[in-house]
C-alpha cells in the first residue's frame, strides 16, 4: 500500500520510515513538511494511506483533510491527545501518539488490512434494489434511492432514511464502493448524499456549498467537492 507521511519534524518522519520498514506491505512514497506539500504529493504520487501529524506551520491536518475532501485513508500521528475525539469525527482509522509505540502501529495496520479485506469489490447496487440493515434489534429494508445520506462516523456509518438514522458496521468507502455514482455523491470525507434528495442549497461564509436534504440535515461540502459538484450540475 503506497503511503505519505506528512509532518513539519524530520526526526518524526525519520523514525516513523524506521517503524514502516518492519511493514513491507506499505510503501513509503514521499514525505510532506506542511499541508502545501502535502496536497501536491497527494496529487502526484497518489497515495493510499497518509500519516498525518496534526499540529503544523500553516495548516494543521484537519483543515488539510477538509481540503482535500474524499481521499486516502488516514492514521494521525501526532503528541497531543486531546485531539482524539476529533480524530475519530474525521473519519480517521487510528490516532498515534508520540513516540510511536511499535505494537500500536502494528495494532493501526491490521485495521487498515481488515478494512481492505472486506468484499466490496461487487458491482455498484441498482438504485431500485433493497438493501438490508440492522442496528441493536431493529432491521429494516430499503430502497436505496429512500436513503438520504450515509454519514461517517469511525468505522461505521450512519444511514438517514424515513426519519431514522441507525449505525451500521460498515466504513464510509465501502459503501461509497457499492453505491451508484451518478445518484450518490461524496460531499466530504465524512458524508455522501443522494442527489435526488437535495432539496436547496446555498453558499457558506467560506465559501463551500452546504445542502440541505430531505431528511433535515444540512451537509457542508469540502472545498474540492464544491467546486466538483458545481462544475456536476453546471452551477
Amino acid at each position: 500500500m503506497r503511503a505519505l507521511i506528512v509532518d513539519d519534524e524530520r526526526l518524526a518522519r525519520n523514525e516513523l520510515r524506521s517503524l514502516l520498514a518492519q511493514h513491507p506491505q506499505i510503501e513509503i512514497v514521499g514525505e510532506a513538511e506542511n499541508a502545501h506539500q502535502a496536497l501536491e504529493q497527494i496529487q502526484a504520487l497518489a497515495p493510499e494511506l497518509l500519516f498525518l501529524d496534526i499540529q503544523m506551520p500553516g495548516k494543521n491536518g484537519f483543515e488539510l483533510l477538509e481540503e482535500l475532501g474524499p481521499g486516502p485513508e488516514v492514521i494521525f500521528v501526532t503528541a497531543y491527545d486531546q485531539y482524539a475525539l476529533r480524530a475519530f469525527e474525521a473519519s480517521a482509522l487510528d490516532y498515534l501518539l508520540k513516540p510511536v509505540d511499535p505494537a500500536r502501529l502494528s495494532q493501526a495496520l491490521s485495521k487498515l488490512n481488515l478494512e481492505r479485506e472486506q468484499p466490496d469489490a461487487a458491482a455498484p447496487l441498482a438504485l431500485s434494489e433493497k438493501v438490508f440493515l440492522r442496528e441493536d434489534e431493529r432491521c429494516w429494508f430499503v430502497r436505496l434511492q429512500d436513503i438520504s445520506a450515509f454519514e461517517s462516523i469511525g468505522n461505521y456509518s450512519r444511514v438517514y432514511f424515513d426519519g431514522h438514522k441507525p449505525l451500521i458496521r460498515r466504513s464510509l468507502n465501502q459503501l461509497e464502493a457499492r453505491l451508484p455514482e451518478q445518484y450518490f455523491f461524496r460531499a466530504s470525507r465524512q458524508f455522501i448524499v443522494n442527489l435526488d434528495h437535495i432539496l436547496d442549497i446555498e453558499t457558506a461564509v467560506n465559501g463551500n456549498i452546504e445542502a440541505r436534504l430531505r431528511s433535515g440535515i444540512a451537509v457542508e461540502m469540502s472545498r474540492r467537492q464544491s467546486l466538483a459538484f458545481r462544475a456536476l450540475k453546471s452551477l
